[in-house]
């Protein structure tokens, strides 16, 4: 798409997508980080822990953004963690 002075601009694949991005949580990480990340989340949702046991680092990271918080030892989702993946 054409702005009106004559530069392309980006398509967005509906209107507020920009506003959408500034909340990604995962926004400033590679993009393979931040998908690892989503399915941790997921994984920690489902309680799939001991199958797919999340590492210090990711949990660390998690907890710093606050989308994790420890709860009896077990991490478990915020709301800001449920937002991130749905």
């Amino acid at each position: 798409m054409r702005n009106d002075n004559g530069t392309f601009r980006t398509a967005r694949a509906y209107p507020g997508m920009d506003d959408h991005d500034n909340d990604d949580p995962f926004a400033d990480l590679a993009l393979d980080k931040a998908i690892h990340l989503r399915w941790t989340l997921r994984d920690i949702k489902a309680q799939r822990l001991t199958l797919s046991p999340v590492a210090d680092d990711d949990l660390s990271l998690l907890a710093e953004r606050g989308l994790v918080e420890l709860s009896d030892g077990a991490p478990t989702l915020t709301d800001a963690g449920l937002d991130a993946i749905t």
